[in-house]
């Protein structure tokens, strides 16, 4: 992921009274200043996955006009421009001015001064864009300003950031892959690829690698063989094994284990090979492998056919979606664990939106406070008092999920370039590995075990297709929280043990899917989900709404919701509001 440079930039239009004489000529200066004001936040406040700050382009005139908006497209065009963003303190012709590309994410910032009507041109213009079925988001200001002040008031910056995150998002998708390594899990509806989709809604292709690649791959000597043992030096330093609880005369013996180790590290660096490949194999005369598939996101397939004779994918998901390894401090691969791809987009959806690593769980068991207190003796009380889901999974949790990085004192889960090696040590110390439930994986393998640490604002949020509608989706912000050692004990060793553990209150509305923490779990789609650090429900929304993908459940208050401007004019009740507009506007990439 971090390999491919070429990122999307956005794109500012100055936009200005096209009228010479005195009117163009006055507004000339601010109007730019306005633009490059605005590339010093976005270059200030957002980074592309690879850490590098964002590259914004603007054009060396303002649009007035025709020419200079078709101009204005063709230099974006050429530039690679994924977001359009118009800005403008005063009244222009709209209709000659704006953006008419219909794959671009576009917003519109008209200043609130009262010296220029530049809040009538956002107006006039986002009505041009509703009536000609470009949705568009209407940014505005709540506090008259000067027209000299070249302050971007901190409202008005929380609607450019959200507008341009998922913008990002969406532009980083277009053309890249998921990789299916294997087929259908367990009859996982998730793992049932929908190219359709991939196509008309992400933009993106899929691509489909049968697991016998990855066998062919360790047994032919298709990897880096110097790295290979880096990392096997590595893992066994840092990766403890931890004891072995199945029946003895089921146990895999040391000599096996050993094996193991060495099969699920190359199972790694294979699995990564294959999604954005590896020059070091032309060299050992491997040039069709060496070219991977240029994949944003992969799942492993996994159970049955693989893990009933072969050690499992759980080392390789979880190591794959850290932000560490053996060669150091990185941005994490998105990989499903049983070739979820739902789970797996909605993975890549928090990732693109956050640059943090992902926690992929199964949304296990919903324990109310009468359960609670009937196994533990322990009355839940605090933020656990009305109860709380647990999340575990054996596969693609990620190493960060453990909550052992810190900001001002408090746990929290990093971009990779924020994170210290303390702090990688420490997600590692606070890692066991396990020998493989046996009768879960028959052809062992080892399980990542940790418990995240309370305290840390996440969100969940999960991708459903449904039959006649298309896609819909699933956000639940809330807390990872803490519970006595005790009481953790005796809930974790009813399921699985050897597996990573979150404990996740969600934040109760009092209605509907969120009257109450039972209905969170009564109302979730599927048995996955997707867990990212910090609250972004809104850049969640605001993303699906670019997409058109509507939000079935969420939890978000309305004065954090920023849909485009067309959405005001679909009803009402701005939940069914979506719905129409998504189903009205159709996927981005779709035909209607």
């Amino acid at each position: 992921m971090t390999k491919k440079k070429n990122y999307p930039k956005i794109g500012i239009r100055p936009i200005i009274d096209g009228r010479l004489g005195g009117v163009r000529e006055s507004l000339e200066a601010t109007t730019m200043n306005m633009a490059k004001n605005v590339a010093k936040l976005f270059k200030e406040k957002l980074r592309y996955p690879d850490g590098s700050p964002v590259d914004c382009i603007i054009p060396d005139f303002c649009i007035g006009g025709v020419k200079e908006a078709v101009e204005c497209g063709d230099f974006f065009s050429a530039q690679n421009v994924g977001v359009s963003l118009s800005v403008t303190p005063c009244w222009c012709y709209g209709t000659e001015t704006m953006d008419m590309d219909p794959k671009l994410p576009k917003a519109i910032w008209g200043f609130n001064g009262t010296e220029r009507p530049g809040a009538v041109y956002l107006a006039a213009t986002l009505a041009a864009h509703n009536q000609k079925g470009l949705p568009a988001f209407g940014i505005y200001g709540e506090d008259v300003q000067d027209l000299d002040d070249s302050q971007i008031t901190e409202d008005v910056q929380k609607k450019l950031l959200s507008f341009t995150k998922a913008g990002l998002a969406v532009a980083l998708m277009k053309n890249r892959s998921y990789l299916a390594i294997g087929s259908v899990s367990m009859g996982i509806a998730g793992s049932m690829i929908d190219p359709d989709f991939f196509q008309d809604y992400l933009g993106m292709r899929n691509e489909y690698v049968d697991s016998s690649e990855v066998l062919r791959r360790i047994e032919h000597g298709i990897y880096d063989k110097e790295e290979f043992a880096k990392a096997l030096e590595w893992t066994k330093s840092n990766c403890a094994e931890g004891q072995d609880f199945n029946e003895k005369e089921k146990q895999r013996s040391p000599e096996q284990k050993e094996k193991d180790w060495e099969f699920v590290v190359k199972m790694t660096l294979i699995i990564r090979d294959l999604m954005e490949g590896n020059p070091k194999l032309k060299e050992i005369g491997y040039g069709e492998e060496s070219q991977g598939h240029d994949a944003l996101v992969s799942g492993f397939q996994g159970q049955r056919q693989w893990t009933d004779f072969l050690p499992n994918g759980d080392f390789s998901e979880a190591i794959l979606n850290s932000s560490f390894d053996w060669n150091g401090i990185r941005a994490p691969y998105m990989v499903a664990t049983e070739n979820d791809a739902l789970n797996g987009v909605s993975m890549l959806f928090n990732y693109l939106l956050t640059n943090t690593a992902q926690i992929f769980a199964d949304v296990r068991t919903y324990w109310s406070p009468s359960a609670v207190k009937r196994v533990t003796g322990w009355q839940p009380e605090g933020i656990a008092s009305e109860g709380f889901i647990h999340l575990i999974n054996s596969g693609s949790a990620t190493l960060d999920g453990t909550g052992q990085q810190s900001k001002d004192g408090r746990p929290v889960m990093k971009p990779f370039w924020e994170i210290d090696q303390d702090e990688v040590n420490a997600c590692l110390k606070a890692t066991t590995w396990y020998p493989a439930n046996l009768g879960y994986f028959r052809g062992g393998g080892f399980s990542s075990n940790y418990l995240t640490k309370g305290g840390m604002p996440v969100t969940m949020c999960r991708l459903n297709l449904i039959k006649g509608l298309g896609p819909a989706l699933q956000i639940a912000e809330g807390h990872a929280i803490d519970l006595p050692e005790n009481v953790h004990k005796t809930l974790d060793e009813r399921t699985d043990r050897t597996w990573p553990t979150t404990w996740f209150v969600p934040i109760i509305t009092g209605k509907g899917a969120f009257a109450d923490v039972y209905s969170v779990m009564n109302n979730w789609g599927s048995n996955h989900g997707a867990i990212s650090y910090g609250h972004i429900g809104h850049d969640l929304i605001t993303l699906a709404s670019m997409l058109r993908i509507p939000v079935c459940m969420h939890n978000v208050e309305e004065k954090r919701i920023f849909r485009p401007s067309a959405w005001n004019a679909q009803g009402m009740d701005p939940e069914g509001s979506d719905y129409r507009a998504c189903k009205n506007y159709g996927p981005m990439y779709g035909f209607k």
